[in-house]
């Protein structure tokens, strides 16, 4: 796996605004929670982050992500009992077509 620790944090912290916060809240609240669990833990978060999207070596367009950790990790924030294909497969899309986070 890519960046094995960095992974493993992110999903440490998220367990811990999980534990925290248990279900009911927005999107919006689990995001602000996790930001500060990783600040905290060291980690540098951008938030909205427009991403690159390529076909073929062009690119086609440009796709917001809800978090860049440490300019590597891309996080998708998603509030409910669990994502949808959908919604796993936007983020698993924007993952495989996007080399690079963008500026």
């Amino acid at each position: 796996m890519l960046e094995e620790a960095l992974t493993h944090s992110v999903i440490g912290a998220f367990y811990e605004v999980h534990s925290e916060l248990g279900f009911g809240f927005r999107e919006y609240v689990y995001s602000l929670a996790l930001e500060r669990v990783l600040i905290a833990k060291g980690h540098r978060v951008e938030r909205e982050v427009a991403v690159n999207i390529y076909f073929r070596g062009a690119q086609l367009t440009r796709e917001r992500v809800d978090m860049l950790v440490d300019g590597k990790l891309m996080v998708e924030n998603k509030a409910g009992e669990r994502a949808t294909q959908s919604e796993r497969g936007d983020g698993e899309a924007i993952e495989r077509t996007s080399p690079h986070p963008s500026r």
